[in-house]
């Protein structure tokens, strides 16, 4: 059982960049500009011979009220409650500022074990402040830079102790707790179990979501679409800084829950805007942090706001999901606020069949993050969604069925000659894709494997996942095209021809 420590302090004094740091990836985004942070992130560290969990937090303001500040605050003080230690950094080079002080006051009284760490201490420009730590009453400052890696063993003593600690609690509790006669092989009535049970005959597929394989699922859209808010809902707690101003999210926050018996872990990600409109560098950085959640997830929920569903950017983003062959299921939020809601639905479905051709047939859900209704429709969609994307198909039916669709619609013959499909076979899952044999593939118009990919779809049950469709050529049989199978000095002599007589 590892412990949980909280980088907490005030603005750009360095808590991302020495999560990073401590959990030896760039997760947290990284920038000059104080306030980056938002949201709490979770990350596994390492540090020497000590494993714990790592909580990268909001710079701590001075604001209690329900302002962006206010809330960014108590999600950094709920942060603090929850964590077996806090490590309290201060700007070594700033000094010991007058914030700093009243949260050294609020961090004795909500947690019991407070590491100081003095950031930035690089050199001499920040001897004064690590000597003015001492003033905050946190015991020794710990001498950091998270830039350089500095003071990384320091560190790891002073978080020995909590390690310790937490053992012997483990300790304690595992020896209190009651013994049992049952052996692990027997039942409860102290029967031996049967090893052969039908239970264990039936292997479940590999891509069936686990513990240790949860299932990824990202959560993408406009800003001020609701995607913190729907994952708040789903996991049931506050865990997501929300509120009415858009852009709220900044970092693909990913968090663990169990979706109603489903392992899974899901992804929070900034909103995003058209390029034109992404001129900060910060913003910049979101996106790409966005993207490269979709790329990790297995499911992509694309959210839509049902006031102004389809929006250009909307089918940009969805499109983008399916161009990096993930599941997509579309959920349209703010149901509730919708007054006619059949022919709303209507218009819906009409406006994703015209401008979604390429994900025909994705499940489209309607939901409310605000009042939870639809959530487990939602659910029964992502895991549809999912078999989907990992279906596999035998080779035998799948050569039956090319036959049938060769029978229906013959392919073109460019110049009189006709191109054969010969083979088929399914190359991969996730998302399916197939490799065609046949005689001139680069002949072979784009219409005629669109014409393959939608009989795929329709006779196989592939709604809306992604399919791959690759023309090959099959290999070149003549035995004399390389020069190491031309043989006799004849057949040598037939492909180079006569040698031209002297003179």
């Amino acid at each position: 059982m590892t412990f949980t420590l909280a980088i907490v302090g005030r603005p750009n004094v360095g808590k991302s960049t020495l999560f990073n740091r401590l959990v030896g990836r760039k997760l947290a985004l990284v920038d000059d500009q104080p306030g980056v942070t938002r949201d709490l992130r979770e990350g596994a560290a390492r540090l020497g011979p000590l494993r714990f969990t790592v909580i990268d937090t909001a710079g701590l303001e001075m604001a209690t009220d329900e302002s962006l500040e206010g809330r960014m605050r108590r999600l950094t003080e709920r942060a603090v409650e929850m964590a077996d230690a806090c490590l309290f950094l201060i700007d070594a080079r700033a000094g010991v500022l007058p914030a700093d002080e009243v949260f050294a006051d609020i961090l004795r009284r909500k947690n019991a074990h407070v590491i100081l760490g003095a950031n930035k201490a690089e050199g001499n420009a920040g001897e004064a402040g690590l000597i003015d730590a001492w003033s905050l009453g946190l015991g020794e400052p710990v001498r950091l830079s998270a830039e350089h890696g500095e003071g990384m063993g320091e560190l790891a003593a002073a978080l020995m102790p909590v390690a310790e600690a937490l053992a012997d609690r483990v300790a304690a509790v595992e020896a209190a707790a009651p013994e049992t006669d049952v052996a692990l092989d027997t039942d409860i009535d102290g029967e031996a179990l049967d090893d052969t049970d039908e239970a264990d005959a039936d292997t479940p597929p590999d891509w069936l979501p686990s513990a240790k394989r949860p299932l990824q699922v990202a959560v993408v859209g406009r800003p001020n679409a609701g995607k913190s808010t729907l994952i708040n809902k789903l996991i049931g707690e506050e865990r997501l800084l929300t509120g009415p101003e858009a852009g709220i999210t900044r970092d693909a926050i990913s968090l663990g829950f169990d979706w109603a018996g489903t392992p899974t872990r899901i992804f929070d990600t900034a909103g995003m805007r058209k390029k034109a409109k992404v001129n900060e560098k910060l913003e910049k950085l979101s996106v790409a942090d966005g993207l490269r959640a979709v790329k990790f997830a297995e499911v992509v929920i694309v959210l839509l706001d049902a006031a102004i569903p389809f929006e250009s950017q909307d089918l940009r983003i969805a499109d983008l999901a399916e161009r990096e062959g993930r599941a997509v299921v579309i959920a349209v939020n703010k149901w509730d606020a919708e007054d006619h809601k059949q022919e709303k639905l209507a218009e819906l479905k009409e406006a994703f069949e015209r401008l979604l051709p390429q994900l025909r047939g994705a499940p489209l859900v309607t939901v409310s993050a605000k009042t939870g209704r639809g959530l487990d429709r939602l659910h029964e969609a992502v895991l549809k969604a999912h078999r989907v994307w990992n279906t596999r198909i035998s080779t035998a039916r799948l050569n039956r069925w090319l036959d049938g669709m060769l029978s229906a619609h013959p392919p073109p013959a460019p110049g009189g000659r006709r191109i054969r499909l010969r083979y088929m076979t399914q190359a991969k899952t996730r998302p399916p894709g197939f490799v065609v044999m046949c005689s001139h593939p680069d002949l072979l118009p784009a219409s005629y494997s669109r014409y393959l990919v939608n009989g795929l779809r329709d006779d196989f049950a592939m709604p809306g996942t992604p399919i791959r469709l690759h023309m090959r050529s099959q290999a070149d049989k003549n035995p004399y095209k390389d020069k190491k199978n031309w043989g006799t000095p004849s057949r040598l002599r037939k492909h180079i021809g006569k040698p031209k007589p002297k003179g």
